[in-house]
């Protein structure tokens, strides 16, 4: 029996919280917490999860606190970008939820237009280290004013002529009256680790959850599709299946017919149906898929 446990990460609230639990349930791991909960234990795997906030992610993974951490590519960047020496985080994978941009935003009616416009300017941000390397790149002097949050509201108070923050529909930059001016960098979702190796007892377990992991994600983004085609129509039928390396391939009981059944490993939009029609395809089935390997 196992004595190693690994110890991950998360946000303790959010969507980044939500996503990140999502995929351990469909890991087939249990979590059992109450709202208040900041730690938990997993009964399928030796792991424990500990719910933080997401800027501290960074900084447990580095002093050795917790042995993974799923955390914003915003907040990783940011935290790296801080120039801090001990800073001992690597991406072990990218997980694809929690898409956003940390961006540059101004008024609407105001008169900055273009991002050398920003030259002189002030820029609220809870990111200062991403937003100086950007501003170095582009070779723009400004100033910038820190906010922990509300950094939206900056130029209605007049403290501030633009914003750099994260964005997600736009919504709440709409909400006031802000445009997106440029982006600085686009986010996703990372699992983390420390830079140095684990035993090898926890690193099998850190194996297993990576693979559980990868298949889930899979399975989310993948369709099982079968369909009766004429056999003159396979090779168009095949080209027009999204992401589908090598169908399955059966002769029917009736003549010149087969049945081709393929895992779509991108979306299969009514349009794509719409098409497998027009090219001979009939008795059209898309499932969801619920478990795969990578």
């Amino acid at each position: 029996m196992s004595t190693e446990r690994v110890r991950i990460a998360l946000q303790k609230t959010g969507r980044l919280a939500e996503d990140s639990l999502g995929l351990l349930k469909n890991c087939g791991l249990h979590i059992d917490r109450s709202r208040d909960q900041l730690f938990c234990r997993i009964k399928e795997l030796p792991i424990d999860l500990l719910l933080i906030r997401d800027d501290d992610i960074p900084g447990f993974i580095c002093n050795g606190i917790c042995d993974l951490g799923i955390v914003g590519e915003n907040v990783f960047a940011e935290a790296k970008a801080s120039g801090d020496r001990e800073f001992a985080a690597t991406v072990l994978e990218r997980l694809g939820f929690s898409l956003c941009r940390l961006a540059l935003a101004v008024p609407e009616n105001g008169n900055i237009n273009t991002v050398s416009d920003l030259a002189n300017a002030t820029i609220a941000t809870s990111y200062p280290n991403l937003l100086r390397d950007f501003l170095k790149a582009q070779n723009i002097e400004a100033k910038t004013l820190v906010m922990t949050g509300s950094v939206e509201v900056a130029p209605r108070l007049k403290i501030a002529d633009a914003i750099c923050d994260i964005v997600a529909s736009g919504a709440t930059l709409a909400a006031n009256n802000l445009r997106e001016l440029a982006v600085v960098l686009r986010s996703e979702a990372l699992l983390i680790r420390p830079a140095q190796q684990f035993s090898g007892e926890k690193e099998e377990i850190v194996r297993r959850l990576l693979s559980r992991m990868r298949g889930a994600l899979m399975a989310e983004d993948s369709k099982y599709i079968m369909l009766n085609a004429p056999r003159s129509a396979v090779n168009e039928i095949t080209r027009l299946l999204p992401g589908c390396d090598s169908p399955t391939i059966m002769d029917l009981n009736k003549e010149d017919m087969v049945a081709i059944h393929a895992v779509c490993k991108e979306a299969v939009f009514w349009e794509t149906m719409e098409k497998l029609q027009s090219a001979g395809a009939s008795a059209i089935l898309v499932m969801p898929i619920e478990k795969m390997t990578a």
